[in-house]
């Protein structure tokens, strides 16, 4: 089974446990083939990938593949200054097979993924968890009066996601989400993910709700199934600074953090910084949630 990932330096810290997770949670690793689609990584960043997976006891195999983000996708809307999930736009060209698994870097996994092995597609692109709808998405407003998209079509969120290559190939799909993107190059809402969304206009066949449970910051475990795939959306993350104070998923995600990982812990960079700076109005937003939830408690308790 293929399984991809579209990583830089600035998603290498969820990475670790996004892979040390879905190996550690795979009845057989043999049966794996992983596929990282690199963009401006170095020599060493593929050996620490490649340390990680012998400590983790892998058995499958791996393909690097590098791809110029900025060069490639440049012109799109970036997300926090940052060009490499388009990438995933480019697996129907990267990998020769029928399927492929891509998995966002800030998971734990905790399915056996080999469950979707032998998926039926019934001829859809993709399959994804459902659940949501094109008129709660965040930028609703491009969605529907923009582009005229029924609100209640189903939405989904693309961190986990089963591709039919076999499909995309021969229908031509990557070329309309470039086609599409060419035509709103600044006003994608959630940048490939609506460009997914867009061409699925609400037909996208359906992976279990375990496959995708959200899980944000202030928020407690999602409680979908005994083994989940969680998905820490929205920032900041577990890894970010702060993270292991603010963040009620970081205990779950440290319990997969391998030691062999730890050292990029202690790497304050630059791109940790910028990270950082482009997070300050997410820090923001949960401070005052938690003012607001603090507030609440108070107030309630003078009745009681």
């Amino acid at each position: 089974m293929n399984i991809a990932f579209c990583i830089n330096k600035l998603m290498f810290m969820g990475l670790g446990v996004t892979i040390s997770s879905l190996l550690r949670n795979c009845s057989d690793t043999q049966r794996l083939s992983l596929w990282f689609l690199c963009s401006n990584l170095t020599s060493k960043d593929k050996n620490r990938i490649l340390d990680l997976l012998e400590v983790e006891n892998y058995k499958g195999i791996y393909h690097f593949e590098d791809f110029d983000s900025v060069k490639t996708f440049g012109k799109f809307a970036a997300l926090h200054g940052d060009w490499t999930t388009y990438g995933r736009l480019l697996l129907p060209e990267i990998v020769d097979e029928d399927k492929v698994l891509y998995l966002d870097a800030d998971l734990v996994v905790e399915v056996d993924v080999l469950e979707l092995d032998f998926f039926n597609f019934n001829k859809l692109p993709l399959a994804a968890v459902g659940g949501g709808f094109f008129k709660y998405a965040l930028g609703r407003t491009f969605y529907l009066e923009k582009l005229g998209i029924d609100p209640d079509l189903e939405y989904f969120n693309a961190g986990v996601v089963l591709f039919n290559l076999k499909e995309w190939r021969s229908s031509g799909l990557k070329d309309e989400c470039l086609k599409i993107a060419a035509l709103y190059p600044k006003e994608l809402p959630s940048h490939d993910q609506s460009l997914l969304n867009i061409i699925c206009m609400g037909q996208f066949a359906k992976l279990p709700a375990k496959f995708n449970c959200y899980w944000m910051a202030n928020q407690m475990k999602p409680q979908l199934a005994k083994k989940m795939i969680m998905h820490f959306v929205g920032s900041p993350k577990p890894w970010d600074p702060f993270g292991s104070i603010i963040h009620n998923g970081h205990r779950t995600w440290k319990k997969y953090l391998h030691k062999t990982w730890t050292n990029n812990l202690n790497q304050i960079s630059f791109l940790t910084l910028r990270r950082a700076y482009y997070l300050r109005y997410s820090y923001g937003r949960y401070l005052q949630n938690k003012i607001f939830e603090s507030r609440y408690k108070i107030n309630v308790s003078k009745f009681f």
